[in-house]
C-alpha cells in the first residue's frame, strides 16, 4: 500500500507542475493536495508527514501572493491599468472554451491588446503595455512552478526523511 501510495502521490505531483505550465489544472493545489493525502495515508512518524505538509502549504501560500503581487507592482509600475488586466483575464477565460488548451493565453493576449490599443487609440501604440503584460504573466507562471517544484523537492526529502 505505500508503495501504491507514493507512486500516486508522486504522478499527482507531476500533473500538478504540469498544470502550471498548461493552465487548465490546479497545479499548485493538485501538488499540495497529493502531500496531503500521503500525510493521511502515509506510513512513518505522523508528525514528520504533517511537518512536510506544513512546509508544502508553506511554498503553497508563499508562492501564492508572490505570483500575484510580484507581476501586478511590475505592471504598475508600467503604468498597466488594472482594468487592462481584468479585460485580458475575462478574454482569456472566454478564449479557453472557444479554443481547447491554448485559448487561455491566446484570450488573455488578446484581451490585453485590445483593451491598450483602445486606452492608446491604436495598435501599434498598445504593443509595449502588450509585451509587458505578457511578461507579468509568464514571471507569475514561473513563480508558482517554482513554487510546484519546491513542493515536489520537500516531499521528495520528507520520504527520504520520515
Amino acid at each position: 500500500m505505500n508503495t501504491l501510495l507514493i507512486v500516486l502521490c508522486a504522478l499527482t505531483i507531476a500533473v500538478g507542475i504540469v498544470g502550471v505550465v498548461v493552465p487548465v489544472l490546479p497545479g499548485l493545489f493538485l501538488c499540495l493536495a497529493a502531500v496531503g493525502v500521503w500525510a493521511i495515508l502515509g506510513d512513518g512518524g505522523t508528525a514528520g508527514r504533517w511537518t512536510v505538509f506544513g512546509l508544502c502549504a508553506g511554498w503553497v501560500v508563499v508562492g501564492t501572493v508572490v505570483k500575484y503581487t510580484w507581476p501586478g507592482r511590475r505592471l504598475k509600475e508600467i503604468g498597466v491599468p488594472t482594468r487592462t488586466l481584468v479585460f485580458g483575464v475575462l478574454l482569456g477565460i472566454a478564449g479557453m472554451f472557444v479554443i481547447p488548451v491554448v485559448g487561455l493565453p491566446v484570450g488573455f493576449v488578446a484581451g490585453v491588446w485590445l483593451a491598450e490599443a483602445q486606452r492608446h487609440g491604436g495598435f501599434g501604440p498598445a504593443w509595449p503595455s502588450t509585451v509587458a503584460a505578457l511578461k507579468a504573466a509568464g514571471l507569475s507562471m514561473l513563480v508558482e512552478l517554482g513554487a510546484a517544484f519546491l513542493v515536489a523537492l520537500t516531499w521528495t526529502a520528507g520520504l527520504f526523511l520520515v
